[in-house]
């Protein structure tokens, strides 16, 4: 029997793998390893081809990483587009970064030089906290009562995915006071 090593067995051709499938893997690579972990040989290996080969759907591991980002910001907007009330909003904002912790803070806290996902998939994640914003505060002031809430929100978040609430207490009950209390100021201003 002949000894096959990785280097000569045959690996799917490029056209067998999307787009969709190299960001996936990326999005999955991302959680598993984080950032520093989210590299072009290991996304080949998760989608089944050779390195060369995701360059001809991916120009580089930046455009990797912005389109995680892209992709993340888009399944935010539809997370938060299905939520009706600004506490449901809010409160699935927190879901989302307590289920994919390193894509919200790829999108919410991106580090100095980490591409960053193009303008309007921002502005499309944007546009359930710009809905209740004008639903709490009157449309005139939709804009500033959505980056209240959104500064609030991804800060708390970030703030427990990094461990940094020492202080004991109620975390749970920490969230739904803030919620509350921003919700009723909120409603003040319109």
């Amino acid at each position: 029997m002949a000894n096959v090593n990785s280097y000569t067995r045959r690996m799917p051709t490029p056209d067998r793998t999307s787009l969709d499938a190299i960001v996936d893997a990326a999005r999955d690579l991302l959680e598993e390893q984080g950032l520093t972990g989210l590299t072009m040989n290991a996304v080949a290996l998760r989608v089944g081809v050779r390195p060369p080969s995701l360059y001809k759907r991916v120009s580089s591991r930046e455009q990797l990483v912005q389109l995680v980002a892209e992709a993340t910001l888009t399944g935010v907007a539809v997370r938060l587009d299905r939520m009706e009330s600004a506490a449901e909003v809010v409160n699935e904002f927190r879901r989302f970064g307590h289920a994919h912790p390193a894509a919200f803070q790829l999108v919410m806290t991106p580090a100095a030089g980490i591409p960053t996902a193009r303008r309007e998939f921002g502005e499309r994640a944007s546009d359930a906290m710009l809905r209740i914003g004008g639903m709490l505060a009157g449309e005139e002031h939709a804009l500033v009562a959505a980056r209240t809430l959104t500064a609030w929100a991804t800060g708390f978040v970030s703030m427990e995915l990094n461990g940094s609430f020492q202080l004991g207490g109620d975390i749970d009950e920490a969230w739904r006071f803030g919620v509350a209390r921003l919700i009723d100021a909120l409603t003040r201003v319109g």
